[in-house]
């Protein structure tokens, strides 16, 4: 079973007060994929929307499996809704593409880049989408030189 897909329908939920959205995962991490932990994964929500992330314990019985509002916008769905899920273990690197602009602002600050190399994937790609949703050149510039004080500054995201 170790590379085919896993199919099952849920109902989204909502992580308590937030405007979060979650499937719980009705079946068992270690049989599936012999991980008692996070799994790293590529899922298709109603077969039309693609999705890299993670299947995860929070707190919960079961594992669980995050919507982002994107998706759930994507899909047209909300808390309560029903969507079907078909989903493999991602097992290909996670890289952040990263433009020459930014890059070169790495160049000049070694020690920042060497802290952004060891974040996880998801805080460098926060940090890189924040940059390139900037709509102003001056804005992009700013959130450059701002994103390597936080990142020397320990933060490790937006």
């Amino acid at each position: 079973m170790k590379n085919q897909s896993v199919q099952f329908n849920a109902i989204i939920q909502q992580n308590g007060e937030m405007n979060a959205a979650f499937v719980e995962f009705p079946f068992s991490t270690i049989e599936l994929f012999d991980k008692k932990g996070q799994v790293k994964i590529k899922a298709l929500f109603d077969d039309k929307v693609e999705y890299r992330g993670s299947l995860v314990k929070m707190k919960s019985d079961c594992h669980i499996l995050g919507l982002t509002q994107e998706i759930r916008k994507q899909l047209n769905k909300t808390f309560g809704d029903n969507v079907s899920v078909s989903l493999i273990e991602d097992k290909e690197e996670r890289t952040v593409e990263i433009a020459d602009d930014i890059s070169s602002i790495f160049n000049e600050n070694e020690e920042a880049k060497i802290l952004f190399d060891k974040m996880s994937y998801t805080h460098r790609k926060e940090y890189i989408r924040w940059i390139e949703e900037a709509k102003k050149p001056e804005t992009r510039e700013n959130r450059k030189i701002k994103m390597i004080q936080m990142i020397l500054n320990g933060k490790k995201g937006i």
